[in-house]
């Protein structure tokens, strides 16, 4: 990430995360410890055990991590220069962020696929690459609420979600906070999670810029620090209101369009006051608080709405060859 200036009590609350929020450092494992995985049992705590990804990862997710397992142990130059920097322009970067995106990068080269700008964003700056992913609808806020939008739900389910319920998935994008701001002044990408002898998930991390060497790292779930995760999936709906911008809510308002409520063609992934307007519309027909928030329980209307819609005109039901 680009340098800010710092605060003294922002250094002295990254250093309280970097030398006492991490109860392992998942580096003091021998190198040789490594499987051709690199996640074999030796790289597992004493008393962990290990927390199976939620369902198939994509097979680029493995290859990605590949790509940063075999940056473990790059450390800057004396000048505090690395070539994650200088591949993104900015040799002395504080180099979190360019590390995760030349990653990227070196898989898109070597196996001819297109993450970068797709599944994983291009960035230097704080702030952008959890906004490019809250835009692209793959974010999870550890306490279920996104600031500027509103509260998260898993996809299918009809409650909200809880703090620190959401287990990352390998290839998640972790992000940190330690400005009373929100900005983000870390991230790092999921290796594997770890059920610990005291309950509690620990997040399994690989990371550059920590403090100045590519590192795996151990984080307790529960991390103040920690704001949340870019997902490799959608896996969560998300409350939207007036200033939202995304593909969620070009989802939203391509709904809206079906059933009549928005005019054609203002499914630009800009909340407006048109879709508000349309949003409390919607409300007043299904008796729901007409505030123009498409809040949860309105989403799920709006849904079921689409649904009878689908089943009422048979002219748009896809036809199988």
């Amino acid at each position: 990430m680009k340098k800010k200036k710092t605060t003294v009590f922002q250094a002295v609350l990254l250093a309280a995360l970097l030398l006492f929020l991490i109860p392992v450092r998942a580096q003091d494992v021998p190198p040789d410890a490594e499987g051709a995985s690199g996640r074999e049992d030796t790289l597992i705590p004493e008393g962990h055990t290990l927390i199976e990804p939620n369902g198939t990862s994509p097979d680029y997710v493995e290859l990605l991590l590949g790509v940063a397992r075999k940056e473990l142990g790059y450390t800057e130059d004396r000048y505090k220069n690395t070539k994650y920097g200088e591949w993104a322009g900015d040799p002395d970067a504080e180099w979190c962020a360019e590390f995760l995106c030349w990653c990227v990068d070196r898989v898109d080269i070597t196996f001819q696929t297109k993450l970068l700008k797709n599944v994983y964003p291009l960035y230097s700056s704080s702030n952008t690459g959890r906004d490019w992913f809250i835009g692209k609808g793959r974010y999870i806020a550890r306490t279920g609420n996104v600031p500027g939008w509103g509260s998260q739900w898993y996809t299918g389910e009809s409650e909200q979600m809880k703090k620190n319920s959401y287990i990352p998935q390998p290839g998640d994008w972790m992000f940190f906070s330690v400005s009373s701001s929100g900005d983000t002044s870390h991230v790092a990408m999921v290796e594997f999670c770890t059920r610990g002898p005291d309950g509690k998930v620990y997040v399994h991390v690989i990371e550059g810029n920590n403090p100045e060497a590519v590192a795996r790292n151990m984080y307790p779930i529960d991390n103040w620090a920690i704001q949340g995760y870019g997902t490799v999936t959608d896996l969560a709906g998300i409350t939207m209101r007036r200033g939202c911008e995304g593909v969620k809510v070009k989802e939203l308002q391509q709904k809206l369009i079906l059933i009549g409520f928005l005019a054609k063609g203002y499914d630009t992934g800009v909340f407006g006051s048109l879709t508000e307007k349309a949003v409390t519309a919607f409300q007043k027909s299904n008796g729901i608080n007409p505030t123009g928030v498409a809040t949860q329980t309105t989403q799920m209307t709006l849904d079921q709405s689409v649904s009878e819609y689908y089943h009422t005109h048979p002219d748009l039901w896809g036809v199988d060859d």
